[in-house]
């Protein structure tokens, strides 16, 4: 998937669905995680409580590049709509193209996935997490000016 450069790419789905995977095809300093800015605060990434401080370093890194018009990934889950509509109002502030990534996994293929990870996250967690997909229309009706579906796009070979 090509990013018009500038564009805030918001990649939304439950824990171990393949959003760090995807975006380990662009660039890392494209790449903004509350997971990464967890870690740095506490050793660790599962470290909930962290993630305040990790929500205003992001914000704070969303906002230089935007400022900037560098493409940004926002890995992260990005499921509740009140996050998604601030990523949104970051964009429009920066006047910047927006797009989502919706990783459309069926929950078995999530639950394996997050089986086989490092950094396992309790199932009744990603169970509920994924109850929280949006749809494309509900995106589109949120403000993103383009929607992928993950399960369309194939991450091999050149992405930038």
């Amino acid at each position: 998937m090509n990013l018009t450069t500038g564009t805030l790419c918001a990649l939304i789905g439950s824990p171990g669905c393949g959003k760090s995977t995807f975006a380990a095809h662009y660039p890392d300093s494209w790449r903004v995680s509350l997971d990464t800015y967890r870690k740095l605060a506490t050793d660790s990434e599962i470290d909930q409580s962290a993630t305040p401080v990790a929500v205003q370093i992001q914000n704070l890194l969303l906002d230089a590049r935007l400022a900037r018009g560098l493409s940004t990934i926002v890995d992260s889950t990005n499921l509740h709509p009140h996050v998604r509509a601030g990523l949104l109002a970051r964009a429009r502030y920066w006047q910047r193209p927006t797009v989502a990534v919706l990783f459309d996994m069926p929950l078995a293929t999530v639950e394996a996935q997050n089986a086989g990870r490092d950094r396992v996250v309790p199932q009744h967690v990603v169970r509920e997490l994924h109850q929280l997909l949006p749809t494309v229309d509900q995106l589109h009706g949120e403000g993103f000016t383009t929607v992928h579906l993950a399960s369309d796009l194939t991450t091999t070979g050149s992405t930038r």
